[in-house]
């Protein structure tokens, strides 16, 4: 089966900084992918890219074999790129059910129509009991899980998530965990994350990133047990 997601020598320059520096991914389509890396590896401006916030200063992105990289996100998005962002990006004003039913009638057609979607959602992520409450009144967990909701509303193909696990307490943390091993079997999810127990229980392949550049890609315990790997995060000389 064709890769649904590939990039050609991507990169992304700032003035003299190189954020993202011609890097090469193949991604299957239902493959869970990891991307891990220190500070400043690019890990967020990678996914940026993928999903059109930022136009790449080199290369190409392929997605489910169309070259999309003159593409803006509402164009990728109705092509099947959903995006969880590092903070939660809501509607606060308005409730969590509507939320997920404004953002299902993007794809779907129409708000009402959307609303039995949207609970059927909220009650597999764990927010039924919320489905009236005002998304600003949700704690921080709660608005990262909606989030989810809202992205999983549009029916993606390809779920990119940025850093889902930043400020949760640990019991947000465990019902994170769940709704990822929850997401549909056949959805591609790449994945930026500093937790790296989460990233070893969920992915199915991990890509380092330093500077910019990419270093390796293995299987969760290929990566774990990594010299090149550790030596990446400590920015130890090969």
């Amino acid at each position: 089966m064709a890769d649904i997601l590939i990039t050609e020598a991507l990169t992304r320059r700032y003035g003299s900084l190189v954020a993202v520096d011609r890097i090469d991914l193949r991604i299957a389509p239902g493959e869970r992918r990891a991307i891990i890396g220190p500070n400043g590896a690019g890990k967020t401006t990678l996914l940026d890219l993928v999903a059109g916030a930022i136009r790449p200063s080199g290369g190409r992105i392929r997605f489910d074999g169309r070259d999309i990289t003159g593409s803006g996100p509402a164009r990728r998005a109705r092509l099947g790129i959903g995006r969880i962002h590092q903070r939660p990006a809501v509607w606060p004003s308005l409730t969590t059910l509507d939320n997920v039913a404004v953002a299902a009638a993007q794809s779907r057609g129409g708000v009402r129509r959307s609303r039995r979607p949207a609970i059927e959602l909220l009650d597999r992520l764990g927010l039924a009991d919320q489905a009236g409450v005002e998304a600003a009144r949700l704690s921080h967990g709660q608005r990262r899980q909606l989030e989810i909701a809202m992205a999983l509303a549009g029916e993606p193909r390809l779920l990119l998530l940025d850093e889902p696990a930043a400020g949760l307490s640990a019991v947000e943390f465990e019902r994170l965990g769940e709704v990822l091993r929850d997401l549909p079997e056949g959805m591609t999810v790449l994945l930026v994350e500093h937790r790296l127990d989460l990233v070893y229980a969920f992915a199915d392949v991990v890509t380092v990133l330093r500077d910019g550049q990419y270093v390796v890609s293995g299987t969760p315990d290929e990566i774990r047990m990594s010299h090149t790997v550790r030596q990446a995060y400590s920015g130890a000389v090969a």
